[in-house]
């Protein structure tokens, strides 16, 4: 028996992870060891990311987990999606698009856009307006560069190291070897940011030459965006820096029927965190209306994980049967499917009947 920490997160996670959690018990002997997180953890333990939650994670190997809301600049703790990163080696970040049936988008879409999440602007190196540190960091690059800086300006910087970006494409290729998948798009802007997108794909260059069964392109990240809109078929892997991995994934969600569909793994050395791509999601939380297809195909992204492939394509192919014999949709895609809108739970339903079949 396989154990995995569940982690069901905040807004409509309860929700949408319920129906994970249903789907992975009747496909496979996984067990779940629930431990808490965010801002009910905060309120019962005293503490966001309990030390608790983090040895779950660090003793099963593996976690489940839900959307946790990121705390405004007001509040007193961290992000826990950044804040669970560093304990636990994380260090790559997986999301899949594709095509489903009766969704009125593209045919044969099956892409994943990857993208590294220690560093650049994740990295935390900011100073607001005004600060200490933004004059400094702004007197400095006018001393090295000549150019002529407002001092009052907020300063985010773009970090990206060689052994991060080489520790990033490293885990990258040795996980399309493992998932079959051959080409590799790295998505940059080094013509303007020559210092960093210029060592992120230098570095991508050079490993990819080392890897025969791998192809690599390279293409402006804007012309990634106007490609993914035209011809999202053409992509198989996508490869870039946080911030145009964030972006980029969402859209090509959209595209394919939204966020509701896209599943997101966080991988690193021994330790690996499964998350849907959407967020927490409030005005639907408690209501019974959020799409829990996401959570499902993030349950079967960790499936294969564990090497539990069969069990993996069986829960993918029940969401396909659902969409394809229109038995019934959550509220954002049902118009699309021209079916019934079904809630979260009656949805989670409708898959356990398909697997049954």
């Amino acid at each position: 028996m396989r154990r995995v920490t569940l982690l069901v997160g905040e807004g409509i996670g309860p929700e949408v992870m319920a129906v994970a959690e249903r789907v992975v018990q009747a496909v496979s002997d996984v067990s779940f060891e629930r431990a808490e997180i965010g801002r009910g953890a905060l309120e019962r333990l005293g503490s966001a990311l309990p030390s608790s939650t983090l040895d779950s994670i660090s003793r099963n190997g593996v976690a489940l987990k839900g959307p946790v809301a990121t705390p405004s600049a007001s509040q007193s703790y961290r992000s826990v999606n950044v804040a669970l990163r560093k304990p636990l080696g994380l260090f790559a970040q997986l999301r899949t698009v594709r095509t489903w049936p009766g969704l009125g988008v593209p045919d044969g879409v099956d892409l994943v856009v990857a993208r590294e999440t220690t560093e650049e602007f994740l990295a935390g190196a900011e100073f607001p307006s005004g600060s200490a540190g933004a004059r400094r960091a702004l007197e400095l690059a006018v001393e090295a560069t000549g150019t002529d800086l407002d001092l009052s300006s907020a300063v985010s910087m773009k970090l990206v190291s060689p052994a991060a970006t080489q520790r990033f494409f490293r885990l990258l290729f040795d996980w399309m070897h493992t998932a079959g998948r051959h080409r590799v798009t790295v998505a940059h802007k080094a013509t303007i940011q020559r210092s960093t997108d210029g060592l992120f794909l230098a570095l991508a260059r050079e490993m990819a030459a080392a890897e025969p069964s791998i192809e690599m392109d390279e293409l402006l990240v804007d012309a990634v965006a106007a490609e993914l809109c035209r011809h999202p078929a053409d992509f198989d892997v996508i490869a870039c820096p946080a911030l145009y991995g964030d972006i980029l994934s969402d859209l090509a969600a959209g595209l394919m029927g939204g966020l509701g569909l896209a599943p997101g793994a966080n991988l690193g050395g021994a330790v690996a965190v499964f998350e849907p791509v959407h967020g927490t999601a409030p005005r639907l939380a408690g209501r019974d209306r959020a799409n829990p297809t996401a959570a499902v195909l993030t349950a079967a992204m960790l499936l294969d994980h564990l090497g539990l492939q069969p069990a993996a394509a069986a829960v993918r192919e029940a969401v396909a049967g659902v969409f394809r014999r229109r038995a019934g949709a959550t509220y954002d895609v049902a118009d699309r499917l021209g079916c019934e809108v079904v809630g979260t739970s009656r949805f989670g339903d409708l898959l356990l009947d398909e697997l049954a079949r």
